[in-house]
């Protein structure tokens, strides 16, 4: 296992025990040959332990990750124990250009395990499966929603894997979402050869806000003290559930959207979330919600085709009056009363403007 090792070394550079190294992997070139490289920082503790990466901006444009490890190394990582591997910007072409993908448009985190032959995608797929993955015993993979979405954070990973299980719910969210991940995905592909990873969805592509980072801060932080890397004393959240099922609700016509909900709310089956307005006005129809859950994410463009997706609700596990109560109890003063204060300014509902 990588933690039994002393040797370490990351793209030829060896990094030995109570050392902290910040270097740069490799990936590509440019057209005039110069070196593209991922920045990374090696942290390493005196006493043997699990080696961990934290990996953000695998989706360029996804920078609240970045901004989580950037808050990390301004805070300072005190290791106890093992190995640390901070990799703020994965996607260095996209991050470049504020753009999701690669410059051949594939999406980095569909081709894992990756190719030393293969397309430009999948050639640093394999740098980064060789170089990080199948050296770490544990991995946390920083996200957040997709353009024009924002997603109420959420951890998720496979289930089934204890060790898996064990660091999702160490995160400290109150949503564990039950699932393997998309095929060529970097979790799913890091579970397959050894090295249980999770992925945190927070927030909205290209924003880095106060809450959502707060919340990554302290997972990560989570995570390394049930691990042992780190002392202290986790912190959990108010609440925790696990969700094995989600559902979409989808716009029936075009039109332009007032929503009735926000992400983080617990909402009723049959309850109005959206409702869908003509161009000039005229009410089309309501958008419910086919289940009792929680709004996982939403759209952050009103305006829809039919089919387009509105809502992601989440089915927890705790019964709906449980987790009712639960919200209703939460401090505003504290981090996830101030994350849904926050998300009902920054997301204004229908009812709020009447």
């Amino acid at each position: 296992m990588p933690s039994s090792s002393s040797r370490f070394s990351l793209g030829g550079v060896p990094v030995r025990r109570g050392e902290t190294c910040d270097l740069q992997l490799k990936i590509s070139e440019t057209y005039t040959g110069a070196d593209v490289s991922i920045p990374a920082r090696v942290i390493r503790a005196r006493q043997p332990g699990p080696t961990v990466f934290v990996s953000a901006a695998i989706h360029g444009d996804e920078l609240i990750g970045t901004g989580i490890i950037h808050e990390l190394l301004s805070s300072g990582v005190p290791l106890k124990a093992g190995t640390l591997i901070l990799l703020p910007v994965v996607n260095v072409f996209g991050f470049e250009n504020h753009d999701r993908y690669l410059p051949d448009r594939r999406d980095l985190n569909r081709e894992f395990p990756g190719s030393a032959t293969g397309s430009l995608a999948s050639r640093i797929a394999d740098i980064l499966m060789r170089e990080v993955i199948q050296q770490c015993d544990y991995g946390i993979d920083l996200h957040a929603a997709a353009k024009t979405r924002i997603n109420f954070p959420n951890v998720r990973g496979d289930l089934n894997d204890p060790e898996v299980r064990r660091i999702a719910k160490a995160f400290g969210c109150e949503l564990v979402i039950d699932g393997t991940g998309p095929q060529g995905s970097l979790r799913r592909e890091a579970c397959r050869v050894g090295c249980p990873t999770i992925i945190l969805e927070a927030g909205e592509p290209l924003k880095v806000e106060t809450s959502m980072l707060e919340i990554g801060m302290r997972g990560v932080r989570n995570v390394l003290i049930e691990l042992g890397l780190m002392d202290g004393e986790s912190v959990p959240p108010p609440f925790q559930s696990m969700v094995r099922k989600t559902t979409w609700v989808r716009a029936q016509v075009g039109g332009f959207l007032r929503f009735h909900a926000r992400p983080g709310e617990i909402v009723r089956e049959g309850q109005i979330i959206a409702s869908n307005f003509g161009i000039l006005g005229d009410h089309q129809n309501a958008l419910v919600s086919p289940v009792d859950g929680l709004i996982l994410g939403m759209t952050t463009l009103p305006a829809v085709k039919p089919g387009e997706p509105v809502v992601h609700i989440a089915i927890p596990s705790k019964s709906i009056n449980t987790l009712e109560r639960a919200v209703d109890q939460l401090d505003p003063d504290e981090l996830h009363g101030r994350l849904r204060s926050g998300l009902a300014i920054h997301f204004p509902t229908l009812d709020a403007l009447d």
